[in-house]
């Protein structure tokens, strides 16, 4: 399989809409009972109540920072503790609609960025490679905390985000004070993505493979926003979004290089498309499966329908303060968006370890 064209020519002066409405601050204290064994407790929560009333981040802030033009909301006091919160896919920074306000009022610097190929986030150069691999999106967000003059953040994914903060804890533990990652340790390693498995996890990558054709592509690029909502649809099976949600989110998948990204990303870790050659010696290390040292508390929704591993499977990759808590109140993949609370608050406690 060829690698991902390069795409025409973009003009740089082309800027998304966001949303203009202004941000609701909380006000209500989050619950602060939880138990502090690392076997693993249950929180049992309410999905977001947020309904159909079509929140925003208000207006976001733009900085250059390595090969991008990062679209980003900030919230909270300037001089408070940074935590930066890494959407995933099909999704946008909205999967922190709800929990970045959360802990702004409890005193944090909250930034939240549209990763590589979403929203108002561009490439500063027609010529860079529209580079969808793992260690990328990683750096990514190191050259966003430089370009912000941030020297350590706590951290906190899901999806494609989770793996990002993965990746900034293993290979940039100086940076990292605390993380919280949805569905555990998913650092990936390009070989063992070739290695076959059973036919019933096959299929749940079903889109992989479409991606892997032309086909797909072409599919993706004419139906984004149904496979979309296909997406969050089996990956969050008990979750009742409305219209006014899903578009909210929707919007970011208009970006000219979203496409690109998101085929490439999955077309890499099948080993049809090759990386950049900067970034072989990072994906030497990740192959490696390295260990995160840094304070971290993993969640997982107990109505999760996308693959995921077991919680089992990834703990021993955890060698400092570790806490597994399983969310329930048919939780879906989009944990931070279904569950502001319980994610709001994994982040407030991994800062106390």
């Amino acid at each position: 399989m060829d690698n991902i064209k390069q795409p025409e020519k973009i003009d740089h002066r082309r800027r998304l809409l966001v949303g203009a409405a202004a941000m609701a601050v909380a006000a209500a204290d989050l619950a602060s009972a939880w138990a502090e064994d690392t076997a693993g407790v249950t929180i049992q929560t309410n999905a977001s109540t947020s309904g159909g009333v079509p929140k925003s981040f208000g207006p976001l802030r733009q900085v250059n920072a390595g090969v991008l033009n990062v679209g980003y909301a900030d919230l909270g006091p300037a001089d408070g503790a940074p935590v930066i919160l890494l959407h995933g896919w099909p999704y946008d920074i909205h999967t922190y609609v709800d929990v970045a306000p959360l802990l702004a009022a409890k005193g944090y610097r909250v930034i939240v960025p549209y990763l590589r190929g979403y929203g108002t986030t561009l490439f500063l150069s027609d010529e860079s490679m529209r580079n969808g691999q793992q260690s990328a999106v990683a750096a990514d967000t190191v050259a966003l905390m430089d370009a912000l003059g941030i020297d350590k953040a706590t951290v906190g994914g899901c999806d494609w985000g989770a793996r990002t903060a993965n990746i900034v804890a293993a290979l940039w533990p100086e940076r990292c004070k605390a993380m919280v990652s949805v569905s555990g340790y998913l650092i990936g390693n390009q070989k063992l993505g070739m290695v076959p498995l059973p036919p019933k996890a096959e299929l749940q990558w079903w889109y992989q493979y479409y991606f892997a054709t032309d086909r797909g592509r072409d599919g993706y690029e004419k139906y984004r926003r149904d496979f979309a909502r296909l997406i969050w649809q089996l990956a969050s099976p008990k979750w009742s979004f409305d219209d006014a949600t899903f578009e909210r989110s929707a919007a970011a998948f208009d970006n000219p290089d979203h496409v690109a990204i998101v085929i490439h990303n999955y077309r890499w870790r099948l080993g049809l498309a090759e990386g950049e050659l900067e970034f072989e010696e990072l994906e030497r290390r990740l192959a490696q499966g390295p260990m995160i040292s840094v304070p971290t508390i993993t969640l997982e929704g107990d109505a999760n329908g996308a693959p995921h591993p077991e919680p089992s499977a990834y703990a021993k990759k955890f060698s400092g303060k570790y806490q597994h808590r399983l969310i329930a109140g048919n939780i879906g993949h989009n944990l931070p968006q279904e569950a502001p609370q319980a994610f709001a608050q994994a982040v407030i406690d991994v800062n106390g370890f």
